[in-house]
């Protein structure tokens, strides 16, 4: 081998070691050869004169690409043992196996030259003392560096490439598959078919991800593995937001939903983070590409209603308090939100945001829920008087309909529990009885599997019988000819009010009325239409418990001269009462 004569018994005195990798584990699976020449320097090792017992392999870096030393365990102990002066060679197939970063592999090869330290390749031996093996080693990783560039970055555009198309393979959410074709079809699985599009359709009875989880209670939802495997768990508000989230589920392909970019970590680690891109900044965006289970209208509607709900940003979804406009008021004074407060039970807007934020304008104002919600509340009244009956009539049919999800959820269920306990019947009937150690295991999944039916059939059972029947529609007719006696009844709850508020109303702004006692009520309708409302304030307790000005002045005029109980007598007799 060129350069062997460098190697001194210095060399030969300490440890050889063979650095393996591969960057990914598709190489590891299928370049087998590359793999197997890389163990080979061992005996390139022993013949150029170390001892077996002081050649040592370090291969845990298999699979793991060279473009960075983070997360390179075997690379660190190399480095940390050059740094003890333990190591006498590193041998790689070629400089790239080391690092295919300039900055890692000028610090190894510093570390080597102040150790003594030699590099071996398949070409030869080089000594980092010698300033041409340092530049010819410097050089070969630079070539490196620019391979690895050209070819991510001819990747990537081939995949650019084909994702503008929409050819490009991305994984399916789940609720969706590939036919022979290879085209994206709905998922033939009846049971994750109607729990996605009962996901979506809780969410418009709802208004909020929490409304869906909730909808959701004592059911499982599908979640499809990348190998295909379908697995069933409780569903969660994460898993909420993925889906509402996911245009794949509208029939559109995207891609370009999520960057990821460089960083540095305080410990000065470098790591590669992800965030997502707004929807505008989407490379690729083919719409009704593949069937989804909802319209791409729907999905921007669900996009909007999300970011709405943002307690941070948006009007905020709405709550169980009694404050009506909770979330959709403003201050007119300096147009921020105003905050709900509750003293002793009794809500009340507060323009307390712009205060602590020094911004308080001369307009901002407090008002009491009771001055503003009255008046907001009839005139949502009066604008829904001629949609009375239209809309009882889909709140029952939302009601039937959503009673009928259950019980086909349950149906569906229930089906595949005897499914599966049919093929584990199938699996233990097969089986010869003479081999117990298979038969034991094939007898205990009947029984699991068997146990599982059992409840799917009493969960079947629960959700039939509480399947009640509605009024008949004649009934409901009669029920709601004024909105006005749902809108007040017992069983209406706060929420429903807010939500029905939020469905006609976009916000409301609170301005200065023309005396102190009254306000002004700004109410915008969705659908662009603006009017003004005048509200008397409701008296606070102290001006409530204040006496008449006639009763002061009839005080001030007998009481010098009258005691007590005849003044007492008099003031009954002119009506007055004790304030």
């Amino acid at each position: 081998m060129r350069g062997h004569t460098k190697i001194i018994a210095s060399h030969l005195s300490r440890r050889a070691l063979i650095y393996v990798r591969q960057s990914t584990l598709a190489q590891v699976r299928n370049n087998t050869e590359s793999t197997a020449r890389q163990y080979g320097l061992t005996g390139l090792a022993a013949r150029l004169g170390w001892a077996v017992a002081d050649i040592e392999v370090i291969d845990t870096d298999l699979g793991l690409s060279g473009q960075l030393a983070e997360g390179r365990a075997g690379f660190k102990e190399v480095v940390g043992r050059v740094c003890l002066g333990e190591v006498g060679a590193i041998f790689g197939l070629e400089v790239s196996r080391l690092a295919r970063s300039s900055a890692d592999l000028a610090k190894l090869l510093e570390l080597a030259r102040l150790t003594e330290t030699l590099v071996i390749d398949a070409d030869g031996v080089y000594d980092l003392a010698d300033i041409n093996d340092r530049m010819l080693l410097g050089l070969k990783n630079q070539m490196a560096e620019a391979e690895l560039h050209i070819l991510a970055s001819r990747m990537d555009k081939a995949k650019r490439s084909a994702a503008a198309r929409g050819e490009l393979r991305l994984q399916l959410a789940t609720g969706f598959a590939r036919d022979d074709g290879g085209a994206i079809t709905i998922d033939p699985d009846q049971e994750v078919q109607a729990a996605i599009g009962d996901l979506f359709t809780a969410f418009t009875a709802t208004g909020s991800a929490y409304g869906v989880v909730g909808a959701f209670a004592g059911r499982r939802f599908p979640r499809r593995s990348h190998t295909g495997e379908l697995t069933w768990a409780p569903l969660t508000y994460d898993r909420v937001l993925k889906v509402l989230s996911n245009p794949a589920y509208a029939g559109a392909y995207v891609f370009g939903r999520r960057r990821s970019r460089r960083m540095v970590t305080a410990d000065a680690r470098i790591t590669r983070r992800s965030s997502a891109v707004p929807r505008a900044e989407w490379e690729t965006t083919l719409i009704g590409q593949h069937p989804g289970y909802i319209t791409w209208d729907q999905f921007l509607a669900n996009e909007a209603k999300l970011a709405a709900n943002n307690t941070n940003t948006g009007a905020r979804p709405v709550r169980e308090g009694a404050a009506l406009c909770q979330g959709i008021i403003h201050c007119g004074g300096c147009g921020k939100p105003m905050n709900v407060h509750y003293v002793r039970g009794r809500p009340s807007y507060d323009c307390s945001r712009a205060r602590a934020d020094h911004a308080a304008a001369p307009g901002c104002r407090s008002v009491t829920a009771a001055t503003v919600d009255p008046a907001v509340a009839s005139c949502l009244l009066a604008a829904l008087s001629g949609e009375e009956v239209e809309l009882a009539l889909a709140a029952a049919d939302e009601v039937t309909e959503r009673r009928a999800r259950k019980v086909r959820a349950a149906e569906l269920a229930a089906e595949r529990a005897r499914y599966q306990a049919g093929r584990a019947e199938r699996a233990l009937l097969a089986c010869e009885p003479e081999n117990r150690l298979v038969a034991r295991t094939l007898e205990a999944r009947l029984e699991a599997k068997l146990q599982e039916l059992a409840e799917a059939k009493a969960a079947l059972t629960t959700a039939a019988a509480a399947k009640a029947p509605l009024p008949p529609r004649a009934e409901l007719e009669a029920a709601v000819t004024t909105l006005g006696a749902l809108w007040s009844a017992a069983t209406t709850t706060d929420r429903d009010r807010k939500r029905l508020l939020r469905t006609l109303i976009a916000d409301i702004t609170i301005l200065p009325g023309p005396g102190p006692a009254t306000v002004r009520i700004g109410v915008r309708w969705r659908s662009g239409a603006s009017e003004e409302l005048a509200a008397e304030r409701v008296s606070n307790i102290c001006a409530a418990r204040r006496s008449a000005p006639e009763v002061v002045e009839m005080v001030r005029r007998l009481g010098p001269a009258t005691d007590n109980a005849t003044l007492a007598q008099q003031l009954n007799a002119a009506g007055h009462r004790t304030g």
